[in-house]
Order: structure tokens, then sequence, then C-alpha cells
């Protein structure tokens, strides 16, 4: 496979209309782009950082739809991943992040018993902190409310009502995504990225649970 050497020229404008018909007919008519411009340079990309952060994948384009009261097909980005990063294409540029998009009940425990603990937990506020400073914003869906049991004053409230937690930075489309520069921003956020990681790995860690 060829290095990496940006997303094709056609990336975002692909997406631009893919949200305008999403549609297996244009999806058809454009899948030469998606290939050419999207997914094969998403494939080199994850080659080039392999080496450091291991071997990727990228998501398939196509929606589950089964449970979803949105029947369109086609996802409006293209998403690569080795766990636990993460890194996305779309028609608003590109995402690089690293954390837990989403924790399953067995990860959500340790999870809050992690930040209930206070040296752990300030370790992970603290973490944060950094990655803030860095430039990275903290993502993740919250509860609305607490944590049943948790008192209304604990300290790290906001750490337990998190469902998923992770962080990230998102660049809009410029010249820098469709050239071997990328490459570089997603690295650069990955390792960021690694304290907090780090943290969810000894403290979380994958989920015991089988997949639905």
């Amino acid at each position: 496979m060829t290095a990496f050497a940006g997303f094709g020229d056609g990336a975002v404008e692909f997406y631009d209309g893919l949200l305008a018909d999403n549609s297996k007919a244009y999806w058809t008519d454009h899948r030469a782009i998606y290939e050419d411009d999207v997914r094969g340079p998403m494939l080199a990309l994850l080659a080039d950082l392999e080496p450091e952060f291991g071997e990727g994948k990228v998501f398939r384009p196509y929606r589950d739809v089964r449970f979803s009261a949105d029947k369109t097909p086609y996802k409006t980005h293209c998403g690569g991943y080795t766990a636990p990063f993460y890194v996305e294409v779309s028609s608003e540029g590109m995402l690089a992040a690293g954390g837990y998009y989403a924790m399953a009940p067995d990860q959500l425990g340790r999870f809050r018993t992690a930040v209930d603990d206070e040296r752990r937990g300030e370790d992970l506020r603290a973490r944060l902190a950094d990655a803030t400073a860095g430039g990275l914003t903290v993502g993740g869906a919250t509860l609305k409310t607490r944590p049943r049991g948790t008192p209304a004053d604990h300290p790290r409230l906001d750490l337990l009502r998190h469902t998923g937690l992770y962080v990230s930075r998102r660049w809009p489309p410029d010249d820098v995504l469709h050239g071997p520069r990328a490459r570089d921003r997603v690295r650069k956020v990955w390792r960021a990225a690694g304290p907090v990681t780090e943290w969810l790995a000894d403290h979380v860690g994958p989920s015991d649970q089988p997949r639905r």
C-alpha cells in the first residue's frame, strides 16, 4: 500500500452530496470517488499510523437501520479506528479522538467506582485538564441526572454523569486535509489523548459482556 498523501479532492464534496441525496442511486454513481478519495486514503492513513498505534480498520459505510427511525442507508462520514483511537472524515472536515465513545454496563460500573475514588478520580480530572490545555475537547454522552445513589454534592459529579468519555479535536475542510500533514494532525491528537486512554485502560478496560 502506498503511503498516505491526504484525502482526495473529492472527499468533502462526496459527503456534501450524500447529505443532500442519501440514496443507493447517488452512492452507485459516486462510488469510485468514495473508494479513491475517501476509503483508500483512510486505509493508507491507518497503515502509516500502525507502527505506533496498532492495526487499524475502516468502519463499513452502511448504516444499521433496523432499530432506527432514520432509514437513510449510508453513513455521512468515514470512520477509521485502532481502539481506543478514532479518526473520521466528512463534509465537516476531519476529527481525531481517543477514549470510549460509549461504555457497556460493566464498563460503566468500573468507571464510576474509579471516579468515586479520590486518588483515581482526581487523577482522571488532571489528565482531562491537561488534554484540554493542549487543545482537545472533552466529549461523551452524559446523564441529565446523577447516577443512582450519588450524593448531589459529590466533588466529581460531572465525571460520574458520563456514560462515554473521550477527548477529540476537529478541523474544518482545508488544504491540510488533502495532504500528508493530515496524518500529523491525527498522530498528535492520539498521542495527546494517551494519558486519558491509559487511565481508561487501567481502570475500566474492555467490556466482558457479549455484543448484542
